[in-house]
């Protein structure tokens, strides 16, 4: 089956699969930007997987919104393509497309410098990092980058090396349910594609406003699992973006992506 194929299964199949692992990995005591368990500068990579996602993937920074940044990526001219995806080592590649809400909200940091600028932010499921990589260019004082995949990990300090960044700090866990973190602004992007993912998503995200009063920025190209959820009440859509024409053909006809502002009532109870 070619990684063409591939994509399409981890399309449908992030109910079934990605959307169970988040669940069943509960969240742990409140993060903090010093005493989480993540990587950050000066960190070591396992030379074996550095190795391997150098000779598999590929550099591009076009066909996406965001031509500033530089991403190790799966395209047709990369071996897995074309390869049986049980050949894979590790566990199913989400890191290795950008998603296009997350092209969304990257574009948006990247022409809105001061949604950052001075600000502490959180990159939740932040997958290739390119959210955080925006963050971090456009000015951000802190920038935390969170996924539940180790070998997004390393991606991601992959990708900061190749647009000549310091790695930011990256937590490997599930944070959703754990404390409230106080950032002044959390962003996500393609995260709405199962109910009881999206309900818990909800209830933390409010949470966060509740206490710390912060900001929550949301990327989605408009997904039925998204606009069908009771979240979308409560957003407010900030810019709407068009998408080039390779992520069009690599997304099933998807042709736009949009932030959302999340701006919920003061109940917690509200869904």
């Amino acid at each position: 089956m070619a990684f063409h194929g591939w994509k399409w299964l981890l399309l449908l199949g992030r109910q079934n699969t990605l959307a169970k692992v988040w669940r069943s990995r509960r969240g742990g005591p409140s993060l903090c930007w010093k005493r989480c368990c993540h990587w950050s500068t000066g960190k070591s990579l396992d030379p074996e997987v550095r190795a391997f996602l150098e000779e598999n993937t590929e550099v591009t920074n076009s066909g996406h919104l965001t031509p500033e940044i530089r991403l190790r990526l799966l395209t047709p001219r990369c071996r897995f393509w074309r390869e049986k995806p049980d050949l894979w080592p590790y566990g199913d590649p989400f890191w290795a497309i950008y998603w296009p809400g997350g092209q969304a909200l990257s574009r948006y940091i990247l022409d809105n410098p001061r949604v950052v600028k001075g600000r502490s932010v959180l990159d939740l499921g932040s997958g290739c990092g390119a959210t955080a990589i925006a963050a971090v260019m456009s000015g951000a004082s802190q920038v935390l980058a969170n996924d539940i995949d180790p070998i997004a990990g390393v991606a991601m300090i992959l990708n900061c090396e190749l647009n000549h960044l310091n790695p930011f700090p990256i937590t490997i866990k599930n944070i959703i349910n754990s404390e409230a973190g106080n950032w002044d602004l959390i962003v996500l992007g393609d995260m709405f594609y199962d109910e009881q993912l999206a309900d818990g998503l909800h209830h933390w995200l409010q949470k966060c406003i509740r206490i710390h009063q912060t900001e929550v920025l949301i990327g989605d190209p408009g997904r039925h699992q998204f606009l069908s959820h009771s979240i979308h009440r409560q957003l407010h859509k900030v810019i709407e973006y068009s998408l080039p024409e390779y992520t069009r053909q690599e997304n099933y006809g998807l042709t736009s992506s949009i932030v959302w502002s999340y701006q919920p009532s003061n109940s917690l109870d509200n869904s």
